[in-house]
């Protein structure tokens, strides 16, 4: 026999759970930061592994435990859309990390830095966002924050714009401008990622106030 917690699902399961995704996600792009201020015979992609290991293990218990509760708090394909979309984030961070370390003898000198911080601002104000499911939902409070993450989405493009140019202009070496391009196209899609899964939230948010 079912129990009212089975049938209705605990109150805050599902917030905890999702909290828990995006600061997985926030934590694979601070990871990137030290990755790319690391001196190369010190770098690692442990933390990277860490980080998709345990995205993947949330993804896994948040759809499990939507088979398992009938009745939850959150309309079910909003959980799974957001579940889904900070999902990808540490997997694009991680590819962007391998990739880079394969060709990091190649690439030379950019500054790719600056670009992960605001990968890293995006996904701060992201676990924000998804912070506020469970604090009532304010939609004035949700859409600040949605705005702040596509106005940081906005900066990042014209910034990775800039390495575009750059690589268009100055670049000779058609193997290294492939990896260059192929990099940037990566990091690009990570903060796209993020403003993703802020607009997931700002969804939800909307559809319940």
């Amino acid at each position: 026999m079912f129990s009212l917690q089975t049938i209705f699902g605990k109150g805050d399961k599902f917030y905890g759970l999702l909290e828990a995704s995006a600061e997985s996600a926030h934590a694979s792009a601070k990871a990137l930061i030290e990755l790319l201020s690391t001196p190369t015979t010190q770098q690692s992609l442990e933390k990277f592994k860490q980080a998709r290991r345990r995205e993947k293990n949330l993804f896994g218990q948040i759809s499990e435990e939507l088979v398992n509760t009938f009745v939850t708090v959150l309309d079910r394909e909003d959980i799974e859309a957001l579940n889904g979309a900070l999902y990808k984030i540490p997997k694009v961070v991680e590819k962007f990390a391998e990739r880079y370390s394969l060709a990091l003898g190649r690439i030379g000198d950019v500054d790719f830095i600056s670009r992960a911080q605001m990968l890293e601002q995006a996904c701060e104000v992201l676990e924000q966002m998804v912070g506020q499911l469970r604090k009532g939902m304010d939609l004035d409070e949700v859409k600040r924050l949605n705005d702040q993450l596509q106005t940081i989405e906005a900066e990042a493009d014209d910034q990775i714009l800039e390495l575009y140019r750059d690589v268009y202009t100055n670049e000779t070496d058609p193997i290294r401008y492939l990896v260059k391009t192929n990099l940037f196209e990566i990091l690009e899609k990570a903060i796209d990622r993020c403003r993703d899964a802020g607009n997931v939230v700002y969804h939800i948010v909307l559809k319940n106030s």
